[in-house]
């Protein structure tokens, strides 16, 4: 059964607003979920809260066992959830949420659609990278080397509950050669400006779609293990347009289009 507490400690205060920050998060194994619909949302699933940090109104909403199991609970003013949010506007109730294991399914990852993200520095772009996988059905989002942590609290926002049902696998930079020797031909696929036409090529309903660095877009080590290049095509063709387009605006366009092929009419 949880203790209730009417009194929020420095100490407490202090230890998330330490969670900002990446070495305390994995230090500490916790991270900060915000706002009414998604700690509602994180509260019914199966990822482990440690405490709920809420107004005294919000918390007589809930169900009674949307909190069992839950360590602590502390009734917090407005002033104290100013204290210990990281929106401008604070909500109604703060969690801290254990992070939950990374390891990593080779044989589950093959066998459907995974993103595997390529220094993806923004924490915005990567919690939204991470709501278009839930939205198109794709369950595991692999984070390579130079990415922005997928429990930092702008991500964690962006995600607009995502994560509990997307899984995040930080992987090394040899990630792909183990692939290849494994899996041998698993199709990895990428977007490049040389790349062939997305919507003239064939797509299966298995394999590693590569993003790139906002500015740079894919690494030329990570682009020597795609068996697959693709192009996401400007329109109309040969006319000025665009350098680019955002990294989060080009996952959804490939994500749907590969989703669109699978669809049985």
């Amino acid at each position: 059964m949880a203790t209730y507490h009417t009194r929020l400690s420095s100490t407490k205060i202090k230890l998330i607003r330490s969670l900002e920050h990446k070495k305390y998060r994995y230090q500490h194994r916790l991270f900060v979920v915000e706002g009414d619909k998604t700690v509602r949302e994180i509260l019914s699933s199966s990822l482990i809260v440690k405490c709920v940090l809420a107004k005294v109104g919000w918390l007589e909403s809930l169900s009674g066992n949307l909190l069992t199991g839950i360590e602590d609970v502390f009734e917090v003013n407005d002033q104290e959830l100013s204290q210990i949010s990281f929106l401008k506007t604070p909500n109604q109730a703060v969690v801290l949420v254990q992070i939950p294991d990374d390891s990593l399914d080779m044989v589950g990852l093959i066998s459907g659609l995974s993103l595997y993200l390529d220094r993806i520095q923004d924490p915005g772009n990567l919690g939204t990278i991470i709501r278009i996988a839930d939205w198109f059905g794709i369950r595991q989002v692999l984070c390579g080397d130079g990415c922005a942590d997928p429990y930092n609290p702008k991500t964690v926002q962006s995600t607009m509950g995502a994560l509990i049902r997307v899984k995040t696998h930080s992987v090394d930079a040899a990630f792909f050669e183990r692939l290849e020797v494994a899996y041998p031909g698993f199709p990895v696929y990428g977007t490049f400006l040389d790349g062939e036409n997305i919507y003239r090529q064939q797509l299966s309903s298995q394999g590693i779609i590569v993003m790139g660095n906002e500015s740079k877009g894919i690494s030329g080590d990570i682009a020597s293990h795609i068996n697959k290049r693709l192009l996401i095509p400007s329109y109309p063709p040969g006319e000025p347009t665009s350098d680019s387009l955002n990294v989060a605006t080009a996952a959804a366009i490939v994500c749907a289009e590969f989703r669109r092929r699978s669809v049985v009419v």
